[in-house]
C-alpha cells in the first residue's frame, strides 16, 4: 500500500527510556477502512508504539521519539491526547476510564454534551443554558446501535457488568464526531465468548464506514477473524507485516516469539536427574488484582528448575504470591508431603520456602537500609541467623561479623557494583537491586525457592549473571527452584520444564525444546496442534 492512500503512515519510528531502546525504526500504513491487528509479546512495544500515536505525555516528558507519523500525508505531532483527538484518533485502553457515578449516556457524552437554551440565557448569556438530556439519550443510543450491543442508556457505570462496560467505552469513542481511526487495547479481555463475538461484528460494521482499526490483541484466534492486514511487533521491531491471507495462528505465535533460542545446556532434563515430587499443587486460587488466578493444578519435582510462563495478567505471577501469602489463596498447596498453610508468609518461610518477588522495590528491599541489613534480614527474623545470644537467649544482638562475611560473599558471587556493604540498597541500580533480592533469599538457604521476573528492568549482562547463577545454585546445592518470568527464551535456557498459564488457569506443560509455536498458541488460550511435547497439567 503505498503512502499516497494511507489516512495513517508510521515511519521508522525509534523510541527508547533512559537508553533502553524499545521501538526500533517501526514502518506501517494504515488506510481508511482497514483494520490492523498488532501482535507480539509483552514487552514487545506494542503500548510504546500507541503512546506515540495517542500523544501520551510520557513520550514527551521522556525526551519524544524519532521518525514521523503521518496523518493523510501531512506530518502530526501530538503534544497531548487531545491533539490526537482533533486528528480524529479514538483509543479504549485497558484500563476503564469511566466515571463510575454517571450513567452510560453521561459517559459516552463526556465534555461534549448537548445544551439547550433556558429563560435566563437572555439575562445571564449561554452559562445559564441546560442540558438537553433527550439530545444527548439520542446520541448515545445512536453510538450504541453501531456496535450492534443492547445497553441501558440510564444504567449507572458502577452497576454495570464489565462487558457493558467496554462497549460503553468504545461507544464513547465513535460518539466523536470527528473519529477516523479507533485503537483498541485488548477489548475482549474483559467480554464473554458470545460478547467477543458481538464485538468483532460491530467493528467490521465500522470499518465499513470507513473508521480505520488498529486491533491489539493476544487471542490470536480474534486477530486472524477480523484483521485485514497483520504487523508483528518482536523486541521493538517490526518483524512481520503481511495480508491477513490463508494465515494459521500457528504461523503468527512463531513470529510472535521467534523461532531460535540461545540454550546453554542440554534441553528437556538430559543427563539430569530428580527426585519425587516436592511441591503439589491443587485447585490453587489466588485473589490477586490484575494477576488473579483460578484453578491451577501441577507438581514439581526435587531438583528440578520448573518455568511458569505467559502474558501480563494472566495470572503467572499470582501462583507464588498466594503460595507465599502475599495474597488471599485457597485450594490445596503440598510441600514434602506436608499442607502448607495458605495466606500465612511466615509460616510458609518457616518450611523452608522462599521467594523473590517480582516487586523488588514494594515488596523486595528495605531501601532505606545497608546491604548487610538486607541480605541478612529474612534469615536473621525467620531463621535466627546471624544473631549472638546472651543470658539463655534473654538478650539477642545482631552478628556484625556473620553479616559482613555474608554480605562480602554475595557481593563477589554476584557481582553486585556498590561502594561497601554499608551503602543504602535504594542507591544501588536496578539490577544490582535484583541480586540483593537474590542473595537475600540465598542466605536462607532455601530446599525450594520462587523467583518472579528475576530479569527484569536489567541489562543483558546481568541478565546472564543472574541465570547462571540460578542455574549454579539450582546444581550446586540442589535447591528446587520455580521460576516465573515473561521471558520465553529466558525460561526455555534455564527450566526442565515449562508451564504456560491462560487466563489463570494451566493451559499446558511443555518441555523447553517444544516448538515455540506452541508456546505462542497456549499464551494465546489455543491447544497446539501436535500435543508430542505437552504433558497434562498435573504431573
Amino acid at each position: 500500500m503505498g503512502q499516497e492512500d494511507a489516512l495513517l503512515s508510521i515511519e521508522h519510528l525509534s523510541k527508547e527510556y533512559y537508553g533502553n531502546i524499545v521501538l526500533r525504526d517501526v514502518s506501517f500504513d494504515l488506510k481508511a477502512g482497514e483494520i490492523l491487528g498488532l501482535v507480539g509479546e509483552n514487552g514487545a512495544g506494542k503500548t510504546t508504539l500507541m503512546s506515540v500515536l495517542f500523544g501520551m505525555t510520557v513520550i514527551s516528558e521522556t525526551g519524544g521519539y524519532k521518525g514521523s507519523v503521518r496523518i493523510d500525508g501531512e506530518e502530526a505531532k501530538f503534544g497531548s491526547p487531545f491533539d490526537a483527538l482533533d486528528a480524529g484518533l479514538g483509543m479504549v485502553h485497558q484500563e476503564f476510564s469511566l466515571i463510575p457515578g454517571f450513567s452510560t449516556m453521561e459517559n459516552i457524552v463526556l465534555n461534549r454534551e448537548t445544551m439547550k437554551a433556558s429563560l435566563l440565557n437572555d439575562v445571564f448569556g449561554d452559562r445559564m443554558s441546560l442540558l438537553d438530556r433527550a439530545a444527548m439519550r439520542q446520541r448515545a443510543a445512536s453510538a450504541i446501535s453501531k456496535l450492534g450491543v443492547t445497553l441501558d442508556t440510564d444504567m449507572l457505570v458502577a452497576d454495570m457488568p464489565v462487558g457493558h462496560k467496554e462497549f460503553t467505552e468504545i461507544a464513547r469513542e465513535i460518539n466523536r464526531e470527528k473519529t477516523r481511526l479507533l485503537i483498541l487495547d485488548e477489548p475482549t479481555a474483559v467480554l464473554t465468548e458470545s460478547e467477543a463475538k458481538i464485538l468483532l461484528k460491530a467493528l467490521r460494521n465500522l470499518a465499513g464506514q470507513g473508521i480505520a482499526i488498529i486491533f491489539i490483541s493476544h487471542r490470536l484466534q480474534e486477530i486472524v477473524e477480523i484483521a485485514d492486514r497483520i504487523v508483528v511487533l518482536r523486541d521493538g521491531t517490526v518483524v512481520k507485516d503481511t495480508v491477513n491471507e490463508s494465515l494459521s495462528i500457528k504461523d503468527i505465535a512463531s513470529w510472535m516469539v521467534g523461532r531460535s533460542v540461545s540454550v546453554d545446556r542440554k534441553q528437556d532434563g538430559a543427563g539430569r536427574s530428580f527426585g519425587e515430587d516436592i511441591l503439589q499443587v491443587d485447585g490453587l486460587w489466588v485473589d490477586m488484582p490484575g494477576e488473579p488466578v483460578c484453578d491451577v493444578s501441577f507438581s514439581v519435582r526435587s531438583g528440578e528448575i520448573f518455568g511458569i510462563g505467559g502474558l501480563a495478567g494472566q495470572g503467572k505471577v499470582g501462583i507464588p504470591n498466594g503460595i507465599m501469602g502475599l495474597f488471599p489463596a485457597g485450594g490445596s498447596v503440598r510441600y514434602r508431603k506436608k499442607e502448607v498453610p495458605l495466606n500465612s508468609p511466615r509460616a510458609v518461610l518457616e518450611m523452608g520456602i522462599a521467594s523473590v518477588s517480582e516487586d523488588r522495590r514494594g515488596v523486595g528491599l528495605l531501601l532505606d537500609e545497608s546491604l548487610e541489613w538486607n541480605i541478612a534480614f529474612t534469615a536473621m527474623q525467620i531463621q535466627e541467623k546471624y544473631l549472638k545470644f546472651r543470658l539463655g537467649g534473654l538478650i539477642k544482638y545482631r552478628d556484625e561479623a556473620g553479616m559482613r562475611a555474608l554480605t562480602a560473599e554475595y557481593i563477589d558471587l554476584l557481582d553486585i557494583k556498590c561502594t561497601s556493604p554499608k551503602q543504602k540498597v535504594k542507591q544501588l541500580s536496578g539490577g544490582n537491586q535484583q541480586k540483593i533480592c537474590l542473595a537475600k533469599a540465598f542466605a536462607m538457604k532455601p530446599d525450594l525457592l520462587f523467583v518472579s521476573e528475576p530479569t527484569r528492568g536489567i541489562d543483558v549482562g546481568a541478565k546472564k549473571l543472574v541465570l547462571d547463577t540460578l542455574r549454579r545454585y539450582n546444581a550446586e546445592n540442589g535447591t528446587t527452584i520455580v521460576m516465573i518470568s515473561s521471558e520465553l527464551d529466558e525460561l526455555r535456557s534455564i527450566c526442565d520444564r515449562v508451564a504456560i498459564v491462560n487466563e489463570g488457569r494451566i493451559a499446558g506443560i511443555l518441555q523447553p525444546s517444544a516448538d515455540v509455536a506452541d508456546f505462542g498458541l497456549m499464551m494465546s488460550g489455543v491447544a497446539p496442534e501436535s500435543s508430542d511435547a505437552q504433558e497434562t497439567a498435573h504431573v
